[in-house]
């Protein structure tokens, strides 16, 4: 008869569908609107803004052994001679010091919200893997500010204190002491963060081996000036010390381009 007209093709069953079908973002999510994203933007900020505040306060309890016996012991080991210069100068000193540690011990959880912002656009095979990527990138960064504080530190401190004539004394601002190692540590940690975009953006197609290969030696200019443009102080120990694990990571990165391809199901040249 008539009425059993030829069967439609969107009418077949559920396990004909393709292995494509699986990796497509549930529809059954409701489509979040620009205002809807910048209200989800507004509370991952605040929920990252609340993470510092505790930890800043929790960090406050132990202020006085973290100044003393790890941020001014690089100081004391080189016997350099810091001065305040300002009658409240200790306590901007100390409240700078809670706010940076704060940050840096909060950083899973700012990485936790920023992946939050960003899983609505990920299928849903790749929303279970946020977990991991915030253990690994907060490894990564952690990493990175170890390395600042135990291997780039020293270098610069012993670089400073050996060069010039002992005819002059050398006297430092505590101001400045503290913008120096806090501002190295943070941004080791950032440039540590390499092999984790590498693999972020190899996943969303944006990067490539062979890309990554191509433009090699420009990746190396490129790392000289990210050194120098994150390095707090003009010394190029310092700057050289920052470089140097910038060209190490840039290679890790191929490599971790190229082993999350191969999980894509991408082809890598």
């Amino acid at each position: 008869m008539k009425e059993e007209a030829e069967e439609s093709p969107y009418d077949r069953p559920e396990e004909d569908a393709s292995p494509e079908d699986a990796e497509t973002p549930d529809k059954g999510e409701k489509e979040m609107s620009f205002l809807d994203h910048l209200e989800e933007l507004r509370w991952r900020i605040i929920y990252s803004m609340i993470g510092i505040v505790v930890c800043a306060v929790g960090l406050w309890f132990f202020i006085d052994p973290l100044m003393e016996n790890v941020l001014l012991r690089p100081a004391t080991q080189y016997k350099m001679h810091l001065q305040n210069l300002r009658p409240f100068g200790q306590v901007l000193i100390y409240m700078q010091v809670a706010i940076f540690g704060g940050i840096i011990i909060s950083i899973p959880n700012i990485i936790y919200q920023i992946w939050k912002f960003i899983a609505p656009g990920l299928y849903p095979r790749e929303r279970r893997y946020i977990s991991a990527i915030v253990t690994f990138t907060s490894i990564c960064f952690l990493i990175g500010v170890a390395f600042a504080y135990f291997f780039i530190l020293p270098a610069a401190l012993q670089f400073f204190v050996n060069f010039g004539t002992t005819d002059i004394d050398n006297i430092i601002s505590v101001e400045y002491y503290f913008d120096f190692i806090l501002t190295l540590m943070i941004g080791a940690g950032l440039v540590f963060e390499l092999p984790m975009l590498s693999f972020f953006l190899s996943r969303l197609g944006i990067l490539s081996p062979k890309l990554m290969r191509k433009y090699w030696r420009h990746a190396m200019v490129v790392s000289a000036f990210v050194a120098a443009l994150i390095s707090p102080g003009p010394d190029p120990v310092s700057m050289l010390m920052m470089a140097i694990p910038l060209v190490f990571l840039y290679e890790i990165s191929i490599w971790i381009s190229k082993l999350s391809q191969k999980k894509g199901g991408r082809t890598t040249a």
